[in-house]
């Protein structure tokens, strides 16, 4: 069973290989990336990694953790503007620094999440999920005439989530038909259109 790094010389060897991952992903794809690339890339021999990593699967579960690590503290970092803005400047910050990260260390978190965004890895997406809800909730708290909105929940998830993954397929285009920019705000102007119309037939309900 491989260990797991105790001292600060195990630790830098475990980041060596995450960053070879991302590397060796990025030089080879999911599938053609072997541990050999890895190792040769992380200038250690094959053997040392499997002290640390089972195979190549659990070297990208290590990866991806990375990345959700990055993502969680890059919303966290945000919050705090964010739930003060109005849904469109909360929708293009958000959505905008969520494509910085992707493009930072040569596009390296892009091009993992473009290949395993169909993959088994989605599942382990769910402490961005669950973080994007708390956000979600802590902008209501400070908007809370949106409490008034039935399907807010609903809608805050397919909005954040749906924007998330449309950003991932877009940056991975090769040559996009529509400029960045744009299509963020056109999602920006999506959730906000949402809103303004359900708010905007509740004094109506309200007084029959």
């Amino acid at each position: 069973m491989p260990r797991k790094p105790q001292q600060a010389r195990s630790k830098a060897t475990v980041e060596s290989i995450v960053e070879a991952g991302f590397i060796s992903l990025s030089r080879h794809g999911l599938e053609g990336t072997t541990t050999r690339h890895i190792a040769d890339i992380a200038g250690i021999g094959v053997g040392s990694l499997y002290e640390y990593f089972d195979n190549k699967e659990a070297v990208y579960r290590a990866m991806n953790q990375h990345m959700v690590d990055e993502i969680v503290a890059m919303i966290r970092q945000s919050m705090p503007v964010l739930v003060r803005s109005d849904i469109r400047a909360l929708v293009v910050e958000l959505l905008s620094r969520f494509r910085d990260l992707l493009h930072r260390d040569e596009d390296r978190y892009l091009k993992y999440a473009s290949y395993t965004m169909h993959a088994d890895h989605r599942r382990q997406l769910a402490p961005i999920q669950k973080l994007l809800t708390e956000l979600a909730l802590q902008y209501v708290m400070h908007h809370p005439e949106l409490t008034r909105l039935r399907n807010m929940a609903t809608m805050s998830y397919i909005i954040i989530n749906g924007g998330i993954f449309t950003i991932i397929r877009y940056l991975a285009e090769p040559s996009p038909s529509i400029r960045f920019e744009d299509l963020v705000q056109g999602l920006a102007d999506m959730a906000a259109s949402y809103v303004e119309v359900e708010l905007a037939k509740l004094p109506a309900q309200q007084g029959r």
